[in-house]
Formats: structure tokens, sequence, C-alpha cells
């Protein structure tokens, strides 16, 4: 049997559940010159019966392997693919059935050494799934920088949707060991070493992402933590973007000090504010549920992220500290 194009990488760590959902949506793909490699990140719950399912199904190998993280499990896949352009997906992502084959028209009518496509949110999510992903991809709340409203040749790649060449695998040595972040900071070595990056916008999937808000909320809280991380590791890639949930902590902060002392102003614009996402999730999901919910959504990200932020900030570039070594361990959890 020839070697695949593709080798489409995932790792995973006690998601079984997810991967029998995210191979059965690899099975219906138009385009099939791909393989499938799984790689079990020391998980007390194996995928390995549930991939054996599929091993007539889909040309698919199995791996696993001590925990490490996402970044190193990525590389582990990388290191035994079979194919020259290495496509990588999150255990919790639904992929339409023409993903692949839009990537491979677009590469052959564009070439991108390196890509990334956008996410949104599948009819069966539950509300609460459906208010995270309005969050994480409306411009009222992450301003465009997931794809919705930027240059495609400026786009950095994430790792639940992006693909990189066999050349940029080999000339970067691959994801490092950040646990939070390690995707852009991928995506920043691979345009540092000149290579052609951007976003193919049909190519789209469908991310769960998480399934409540306490777990949403510590994964943009580290995520905010992340990003100071990546400006030590980056010089010069911190925008004022990136400040704007740290300034809607401090808003909100003012805010309830303002109510304590008798003005309204700071939580009339925080009103205002929300009502123009419940109007805007409404108008794109069609129900009153998951409008409030994104509402909260919004909220939690905000909060999140600009608490991660702010403590990173101050942790990392005013108490000149060290990277966050103890927050290694936090990722699955």
């Amino acid at each position: 049997m020839s070697a695949p194009k593709y080798s489409i990488i995932i790792p995973v760590y006690n998601r079984p559940d997810e991967v029998r959902e995210l191979l059965d949506s690899l099975v219906q793909q138009t385009y099939k010159d791909f393989e499938v490699v799984i790689v079990e990140d020391g998980s007390q719950v194996s995928s390995e019966q549930v991939v054996n399912q599929f091993s007539a199904k889909l040309n698919l190998r199995y791996f696993a392997k001590p925990n490490e993280g996402p970044g190193l499990t990525r590389n582990y896949g990388a290191e035994h693919a079979s194919g020259d352009y290495f496509i990588f997906f999150d255990s919790d992502c639904l992929i339409p059935s023409t993903y692949m084959e839009i990537v491979h028209d677009s590469l052959g009518a564009h070439w991108l050494d390196a890509y990334g496509g956008p996410d949104a949110a599948h009819e069966s999510f539950t509300s609460i799934q459906k208010a995270i992903s309005y969050s994480m991809t409306s411009v009222l709340s992450t301003g465009g920088i997931r794809g919705a409203m930027i240059e495609t040749d400026k786009f950095h790649p994430r790792s639940f949707n992006m693909g990189f060449s066999k050349a940029v695998f080999r000339a970067t040595s691959g994801f490092s060991n950040m646990r939070f972040g390690e995707d852009l900071d991928m995506s920043m070595r691979i345009k540092g070493k000149g290579f052609i990056t951007g976003l193919i916008k049909d190519a789209f999937v469908y991310h769960k992402r998480r399934t409540d808000f306490r777990k949403f909320f510590k994964q943009v809280h580290n995520s905010g933590i992340a990003r100071i991380n990546l400006y030590k590791r980056h010089p010069g890639t911190l925008k004022a973007v990136h400040f704007a949930p740290a300034f809607f902590v401090l808003f909100i902060i003012i805010g309830i000090i303002g109510l304590c002392f008798g003005s309204w102003y700071f939580a009339a614009l925080l009103l205002v504010y929300f009502i123009t996402v419940f109007v805007d999730s409404l108008v794109q999901y069609k129900s009153l549920n998951v409008a409030f919910l994104s509402i909260v959504s919004v909220l939690v990200q905000h909060l999140g992220y600009g608490t991660g932020f702010i403590k990173s900030f101050w942790k990392r570039i005013v108490l000149k500290k060290p990277e966050f070594v103890a927050y290694k361990d936090n990722f699955y959890k």
C-alpha cells in the first residue's frame, strides 16, 4: 500500500466517547487519501477498544504513551506518521464530510506550508456548548482574532484545526512542551522560519470545547496565563486586543465600586454590551436559551482570560518570575 498523502494526528486523554464521534465523522469524508494516527497520552480510560472498531473503515494506527501533554503527544504522532502533510484535530471535534476535500483542493490551488481553519457549533451541541462556541468565535467577544475578521495570511493556526507539511515539522522540531498556548507558539515559530501560512476559511470543524462553565473558566484562565508566556518567548507579539479582557475585569471592579457610591454609569455600559451579545446570539442561533447562556459565557470568558492575564502579567513581567512550571499539570484536569 502506498503512503497516504495526509496524516491526521489526534492526541487523546480519557476521551473514548469523543474519539468514537470523531472517527465516525472521518469515515464520512469525501476525500479518502489519509491515515489517522491516534496517540493516547497516558489515559486512565483507554480509547483502544473504540479505535479497533474503526480499523476496517479507516487507515488507522493507535499508540499509547506516558502523559506528556498535547504538544509532545502531537510530535509523537508526527514522528510515527507516514503522510507528507500532517493535520491535527482535538479529540472533541467533529469533522464535516467535505473537510479533507476542501483542504486538498485549497492546497492544490494555493499552497500553504501551514494552515488553520475556523470552528463552528454543530446542531447536536448542548445549549452551553453553543454559547461557549459563540463567545469563542464572535467578534463581540474575541475581536475577530480567531479568524472571523482577520486577513488570512496573518492568521495563527490553532491546534484543534491546523495542518503543516513534514518539512515544517522537521524545520521546527514540532510543538514545544508548553501545556497552554503551545499551538500559538508553534504558529509563531513556523512564521519565524519563513514558511507560508494562512487560513482556509471553508475548512471548519465543529469544536465542542468545554461542557460546563467551570471547565470553560479554567480553560480561558490558563489561556490568559499563556498569552504572557508567549510574549516572553516571542517579544513583540502582545497586541492591544489581548489586554481587552483584563480591562474588562477592571471595568467590572470599577462598576461595582461605582454602584456602591450610587453611580450607574459603568453598569449601564455593561448592560448595553450584554444586550448586544444577547441579540447577536439570538440572531445566530434562534434560541432564547442559547442567547441568555451566551451572556454568561462571554462574562466567564472575559473574567477567566482577564484574571489569568493579570496574574501572569504581574508574576512574569512585574516580578520577573520564570515560566509557570506549576501549570504544566493542569491541562487535562
